[in-house]
């Protein structure tokens, strides 16, 4: 009988690749949601915040309990990186820790019941992953670790400083994929925009964008992650002008109030972010996400109203708003004028309820408009609802469409793109119906 492997990803995406990666060495293994069941237990971690870092111990644990006798419980990824001898002294349950440099290598450390922390950076070359979640779909990682110095954030410290995979490498990974049937991916790093700049190249991405539309196959793409001090118009022209990338742009500010980006060390000011914003917003069926952080210190009660303000005005299509977290290894941790805890909550339901405001207000757009979109399968809510996304969407994190009609004769195939009209809204989702192409 074949053994059995159980695999809980935490975190972003990049992390997820991580873990499709280790899928990929155990490809022998039988895949198993019950945990009980599972001859191996992989936990790949997120240690960015205090609350992903509480997550992925909890899990860690709750799999513990749960598990059959003579299991192999592994915890790898970020949070077994940056703690490496707190947690192999303080959670004797986990039998094997990792951290990132080392997901080529599971098959060896599970062979070996080995911990290994290996210093190389690990960059995806040729490596074999078992994508996940879509048949249409893939994340595609294009560099590890981050030069920029932001005060608030520890990921350079077990991240390590930027390291750029080659184009070529990243061309023969898509290459891969489209021949498997994918057809829509998005690119991936801590700071996406800054990819080859520590080869001393600057405009590389526009050298990516202009080798993956020539791969045959590529019907849609999309960069996640810009970050505003190595974004330039120049790029948001060249990503307008294709015909394969969408416009869609994720970029998380943080914040917009110049005192609190220079106590962040964004490299940036608000006018400078303005300019980029307004330009993207501009271009034509331009998405814009990004992330906010509420309760830095030094932020007033004014410095917070600013933040709201102009939430409200731009108009973001998704806005994800994180509480501060004060973490060790950071600037921020030794900074004075704390936000005291519950403030920063009441804070960040404050923006939160802004940021559902932008939601409503971008979904509601949609109605009475055409869209492309990708029906995913039967849709949990009710059986006569199909579940689909909007082509121009990132998987799993902008929202649902749900299809409840069609005006063509064929029957839906799942992981196809069809055209729809958007008839309502109902509640934060779209309703829409198949309609003949154009």
């Amino acid at each position: 009988m074949s053994k059995k492997l159980h695999v809980v990803s935490l975190g972003c995406s990049k992390n997820l690749v991580d873990t499709e990666v280790m899928m990929g060495r155990l490809k022998f293994y039988e895949l198993t949601n019950e945990a009980d069941e599972a001859d191996v237990i992989i936990v790949n971690t997120c240690g960015f915040i205090d609350a992903a870092k509480s997550e992925s111990i909890n899990t860690v644990l709750d799999l513990h309990e749960n598990r059959k006798e003579d299991s192999t419980l592994v915890m790898a990824g970020c949070l077994s990186e940056r703690y490496q001898d707190e947690l192999a002294e303080q959670i004797p349950e986990v039998d094997i820790f990792t951290g990132v440099g080392d997901y080529e290598q599971i098959d060896k450390l599970l062979e070996s019941k080995e911990s290994r922390f290996s210093d190389e950076v690990y960059l995806i070359d040729d490596a074999e992953r078992v994508v996940t979640n879509s048949s249409y779909h893939a994340y595609i990682k294009i560099s590890e670790g981050c030069n920029q110095t932001c005060s608030f954030c520890a990921i350079p410290s077990f991240k390590g400083k930027l390291n750029s995979r080659s184009l070529d490498s990243i061309v023969k990974e898509v290459e891969s994929l489209v021949k498997k049937g994918f057809y829509d991916f998005s690119f991936v790093s801590q700071d996406t925009s800054s990819y080859l700049r520590d080869e001393s190249i600057n405009d590389g991405l526009i050298h990516l964008i202009r080798r993956i539309e020539l791969i045959e196959g590529i019907k849609s793409a999309r960069l996640l992650y810009l970050y505003p001090l190595t974004t330039t118009i120049k790029l948001l022209y060249e990503i307008n002008k294709s015909k394969l990338f969408h416009n869609y742009f994720d970029m998380p500010l943080q914040h917009i109030n110049d005192e609190m980006l220079s106590l962040m060390k964004r490299g940036s000011n608000k006018k400078k972010t303005l300019e980029l914003m307004n330009y993207m917003r501009a271009l034509p069926n331009s998405f814009v996400r990004t992330g906010l952080i509420v309760g830095h210190p030094h932020e007033s009660e004014d410095i917070f109203d600013e933040l709201c303000d102009f939430t409200k005005e731009f108009g973001f299509d998704r806005v994800s708003v994180f509480e501060y977290s004060d973490e060790e290894d950071t600037a921020s941790f030794s900074f004075d004028l704390k936000v005291d805890p519950k403030t920063i909550e009441q804070r960040a339901e404050i923006l939160g309820a802004i940021a559902s405001e932008g939601l409503t207000d971008s979904l509601e757009k949609k109605v009475g408009t055409k869209i492309k979109l990708i029906v995913n399968g039967e849709s949990d809510e009710h059986e006569f609802l199909l579940s689909a996304k909007e082509l121009l969407w990132a998987d799993d994190i902008d929202g649902e469409i749900y299809v409840n009609d069609k005006e063509i004769d064929e029957e839906l195939e799942f992981g196809k793109i069809y055209t729809a009209r958007v008839t309502e809204l109902s509640g934060d989702k779209l309703i829409a119906c198949i309609i003949k192409d154009d």
